[in-house]
């Protein structure tokens, strides 16, 4: 039988929900750690966790990649982007990878930069580690819906193309009437749009955003 490429998108309500559902859970977590610590030392672990926020998140988009290369993809085939007026920040392998690769990527942040740097903050009592690895872990939603659907699926390649919140299964099975809850299904395609390799692509609309959080937080520093 032929292949082609069966293209699934997120579901951007159902990734909200569950990535608010695992934020409280963390926070719960953090509370039952620290209920018991000094309230101004846990201010100010708040105010280096929203300093190192988004070099957090770059993390998490550069270890995908790194899992991309390690377990076979090129790297000249690998962009970053962030349009954050989407809510993208984003790592695109834009070939054709193996189960084994996807799924190792897929986990790569969730484990260095979630449980493990968690583990860490919390026997060496660090806050701020701990904090951003259950931000991270509550950010990873999209990347454990994948997981938990692509690890159940066989005989496919996985591919990213130029839609950040899209991605293609290419196979010769027919994957149209495929459930799964997180994903809608959009259609079949020969091909995939990759014409856009810019290694890095950065919005205008971020660079603002990035700007002003960063303008907001020294003034809140300063005040």
């Amino acid at each position: 039988m032929k292949k082609n490429y069966y293209i699934f998108k997120m579901n951007a309500a159902f990734l909200n929900a569950f990535s608010l559902v695992l934020l409280v859970i963390c926070f719960v977590i953090f509370y039952l750690i620290y209920r018991n610590s000094n309230p101004v030392s846990l201010n100010g672990s708040i105010d280096f966790t929203i300093l190192f926020y988004l070099p957090y998140l770059i993390l998490h988009e550069l270890l995908h990649s790194l899992a991309y290369v390690i377990h076979g993809a090129k790297f000249k085939n690998i962009t970053y982007g962030a349009h954050l007026e989407k809510g993208v920040l984003c790592c695109l392998c834009k070939q054709n990878i193996n189960k084994k690769n996807i799924l190792f990527s897929l986990l790569y942040p969730f484990f260095f930069i979630g449980v493990l740097t968690l583990i860490i903050g919390i026997i060496f009592n660090i806050p701020v580690l701990v904090i951003l690895s259950l931000l991270n872990i509550s950010g990873c939603s999209g990347d454990l819906l994948m997981f938990y659907h692509l690890s159940k699926l066989k005989d496919y390649e996985f591919s990213e193309f130029d839609d950040p919140t899209s991605f293609g299964l290419y196979t010769s099975n027919d994957f149209s009437k495929l459930k799964m809850f997180g994903l809608d299904y959009i259609g079949k395609e020969k091909e995939l749009v990759r014409n856009d390799f810019r290694k890095i692509q950065v919005s205008k609309t971020s660079i603002v955003l990035i700007m002003i959080f960063y303008i907001l937080f020294i003034i809140n520093l300063v005040i």
